[in-house]
């Protein structure tokens, strides 16, 4: 209001030369009394009275000049049409200009003394370049400018448009592009540079991190606004650069409302409660409010730890961890018999590739009777929901793990029913996992290399662990049952190009600190996965990023027939027999050298003892 009125007095000051006559003081006064009351509604009706000065922006001069005009408009009729003849028309003009000055003046004003009082606050820290002139370089500019516990001393910025060199963007200098990184860091002394380029692509990112360990200068990353939105962040989150942006992938986020609704006030049972997605699963299904929670392990100590996590951070929740193998029908009988779960998700499986190969009693016993094990154990107490988790290794699958989970598919389609809706859910290497090759690579580059990859040209699809229970979380509410559902993975990424990117976020040179070796296909192992076999018909689901294949299958008594003659084979110890019972399940399974190697073993074995007799 002293503003508005300043601002009236000011107009009428220049209009008469700064000497108001007598015979105007009349006018003086009932301009200042109608802008003052015109002003003040007008500037309430708009929030104006209510923003915060120090963080005034191009939007809030913007509603303060519609502001402003609105007013003028209003006091002006309202004077025209009851105020004193004689009234000074340059005056209204006038005012106009002076109010919206003074206005925005002591809003920019103020954000300028507030923000040099901050800068003045910050101790010298890193000397840091900004990659990115967009928008969010900018906004992290500003955000280390307010915050002066942020130890950074933006030295300037970087940009691969050359027009840029040399221009300021809020007073500080584009130094160059990416490329000349090493030349601009000697000169400024840069030791640190910042990515805020949230559409920068996997190559890109790689790239920048090649040029920040030629420069010698660490590398952050400023993650995108729905990764900050989604963590909760709060002011400019910045952090390393992982895995996962090298990828290219962008995660896909699921939204598990149905799932929250049917998991809420029920008992929940998770096998393999202890691995990198059972874990994972009871992470996420423990924050859906469910009335207790089932993890079932056959591992004490991973079993042990995800139970203190959950009863840790889920006070109010009835945690009930059971040991057990799925292997006893016996255990999960009484285990789903005492607690009565109404949904099953079954994590619980053998997966290392290449120890399978050498272990194929084992896998089946474990990934097939196991499987069989829990379906006929849920059916039997009544479960509503049954989720398998499978693998893309499953389609045309040339691994004894593989065509276990592939058989294990089947079971599930097989044994569907309107009491029991089974589903399975399929999906490629999940970061981070216990069986993923990642943890190998740190292990090797930890002890100096070489990190040893299978051949050049060898090929995975990549998801993370949250996105992979996700989808499993949202597979359980859609379909009628017996379906496979698959997540849309995007493009699969060359296990080359992994090693490489690791090494890289080591701080580590490819090729120079740590050798990159190529050793062949471990036994079982493809060059490139699947996921769907040829006669497997695709259908869209309500999720875009989900797709559902129908297969055809066996009956439910086919199934069981088989299932015996497993059980057979392996307790008769008959490598040789197993191989033609799965071949015969699963035509397109096509057996490592070493499967056949341990079937001709069996088969010379029978030779020599029947010689023998």
């Amino acid at each position: 209001m002293c503003l508005f009125a300043l601002a009236g007095l000011l107009a009428f000051l220049l209009r008469f030369d700064f000497i108001i006559p007598r015979q105007d003081h009349e006018h003086l006064i009932w301009g200042l009394g109608t802008w003052i009351v015109c002003k003040t509604i007008v500037f309430q009706i708009f929030s104006l009275t209510r923003g915060l000065w120090r963080y005034v922006s191009l939007t809030d001069l913007f509603k303060i000049c519609v502001a402003n005009v609105t007013a003028s408009a209003v006091s002006t009729a309202f004077l025209l049409a009851f105020g004193p003849a004689g009234f000074p028309r340059s005056v209204y003009v006038l005012d106009l200009i002076f109010s919206f000055l003074a206005i925005t003046g002591v809003r920019v004003a103020s954000r300028i003394i507030m923000e040099s009082i901050s800068t003045g606050k910050q101790t010298l820290g890193e000397r840091t370049a900004i990659y990115g002139t967009e928008r969010a370089g900018v906004m992290l500019l500003r955000g280390l400018k307010e915050d002066p516990n942020l130890n950074f001393t933006v030295c300037g910025f970087l940009d691969d448009n050359f027009e840029n060199r040399g221009r300021l963007v809020h007073g500080i200098p584009v130094l160059g592009p990416g490329a000349e990184l090493t030349a601009i860091a000697t000169k400024y002394a840069i030791q640190q540079v910042l990515i805020a380029v949230p559409s920068a692509c996997g190559p890109q990112l790689t790239q920048i991190l090649n040029w920040c360990h030629e420069a010698n200068v660490k590398c952050k990353i400023v993650p995108s606004l729905p990764e900050v939105l989604a963590s909760n962040a709060q002011g400019p989150k910045i952090r390393d650069i992982r895995l996962e942006d090298l990828l290219g992938r962008v995660p896909v986020l699921i939204d598990n409302t149905e799932a929250r609704k049917k998991i809420s006030g029920q008992v929940v049972m998770v096998t393999g409660a202890g691995g990198s997605i059972g874990s994972e699963l009871c992470r996420q299904i423990a924050s859906m409010d469910p009335e207790a929670l089932v993890l079932f392990d056959i591992a004490e100590t991973p079993l042990y730890q995800i139970d203190y996590e959950i009863k840790t951070k889920y006070r109010n929740l009835r945690v009930i961890p059971e040991i057990g193998s799925v292997q006893s029908l016996l255990r999960l009988r009484e285990v789903m018999g005492r607690h009565s779960p109404i949904a099953v998700y079954h994590a619980a499986a053998f997966k290392h590739v290449t120890m399978m190969e050498h272990n194929i009693f084992e896998a089946i016993e474990n990934n097939i009777l196991g499987t069989y094990n829990v379906m006929s154990a849920a059916k039997e107490a009544g479960v509503r929901d049954f989720v398998l988790i499978s693998t893309d290794k499953a389609v045309r699958p040339s691994s004894v793990m593989g065509v276990s989970k592939r058989v294990a598919e089947m079971m599930c389609l097989s044994m569907n029913s309107p009491d029991t809706k089974c589903v399975s859910v399929r999906f490629g290497n999940v970061l981070g996992s216990n069986g993923s090759v990642i943890p190998l690579f740190t292990q090797q580059i930890a002890s100096g290399g070489p990190v040893t990859v299978t051949h050049a040209d060898v090929e995975r699809y990549f998801m993370t662990i949250p996105e992979a229970v996700h989808l499993v979380l949202q597979a359980s509410t859609m379909g009628n049952g017996g379906e496979i559902f698959v997540l849309d993975m995007g493009e699969p990424v060359k296990i080359v190009d992994l090693a490489h990117n690791l090494i890289l976020l080591s701080g580590l040179r490819p090729g120079v600190d740590i050798e990159i070796k190529f050793v062949g296909l471990h036994p079982g192992e493809k060059l490139r996965e699947e996921l769907k076999t040829f006669e497997e018909s695709t259908l869209p689901t309500s999720n875009q990023k989900i797709r559902v294949f129908f297969n055809n299958h066996a009956s439910e008594l086919r199934i069981r027939e088989q299932i015996e003659r497993f059980r057979t084979l392996c307790r008769d110890r008959d490598s040789r027999q197993l191989m033609f019972q799965l071949k015969e399940l699963v035509p397109d399974y096509n057996p490592s050298t070493t499967f056949l190697r341990e079937c001709m073993y069996v088969t010379d074995k029978a030779y020599i003892m029947a010689s023998s007799k």
